[in-house]
Parts: C-alpha cells; structure tokens; sequence
C-alpha cells in the first residue's frame, strides 16, 4: 500500500502543446479523426480521470509522448508534402493491419471503433493525390 501512495508523487506531465496548424480536411474525416486518433496524435489529448494514477498514468503520457512524435495532426503544416503523403500512407496501413486504434484504447474508449463505413471514408481520405 505504501509503495501505491509513494508511487502518486511521481507525477507526469499531461498539458497539451500549442497547436500549431490543423490538418486540413472534410468535416466527417475531421470527426472520425479526432473520436479515433486525437487522444495520442494531437496536441488536444482528452487526459481522463485516471490519466492521473501512476501507474497508469505513467503508461498513457508514455503512448502519448510516442504517438504524437510519430504523426501529430496539430503541427501537420510542419511535414513536408512528402512526409504527409507518407503519414496518410503509414496511417491507412496501421488501420488495415488493425493495428490503430490499439486494443488497448478500444478497451475504455469502444467509441474509437473503425466501423465500415468510416474504414471507406480514411481510407479515400487517405488515397487523396
């Protein structure tokens, strides 16, 4: 018990950043984005109640930290043309391995689940020239 209460003295950063830019895209990609992605590749991350008990929430700034060094849509005006077309590619392959959103998100957010029809959607999104 001890060890549980020592460990909350180990707090973790969980502000968000400025945003920079927004990525530019339709309202219903915007939706889907930010119910599905936002949370870790944003800076507008939605810190829940127990994002604020280590050792959890060691865990979620950790995920948080590497989804948005990875793709983070608020600083998409920082990526070249290139590094974009290259993150909407990578972001379409994770969605199809069914590797994003990971089932570890979907546990407490089943909001966040890809159905069909919103599969079809980031996936023309994606495919965009």
């Amino acid at each position: 018990m001890v060890i549980l209460v020592a460990m909350q003295l180990i707090r973790v950063d969980s502000t968000n950043p400025p945003i920079d830019s927004d990525i530019p895209t339709s309202t219903e990609v915007k939706s889907t984005l930010r119910r599905v992605c936002y949370d870790c590749h944003s800076n507008e991350t939605e810190w829940p109640w127990y994002s604020h008990i280590a050792p959890i929430s060691w865990f979620l700034a950790w995920d948080v930290r590497e989804g948005r060094a990875e793709l983070n849509f608020s600083t998409w005006s920082q990526y070249s043309t290139q590094q974009q077309l290259k993150k909407l590619k990578e972001s379409w392959e994770q969605i199809t391995k069914d590797e994003m959103p990971p089932w570890f998100y979907l546990l407490l957010h089943p909001d966040a689940q890809l159905s069909v029809a919103k599969r079809v959607l980031l996936r023309q999104w994606a495919a965009r020239p």
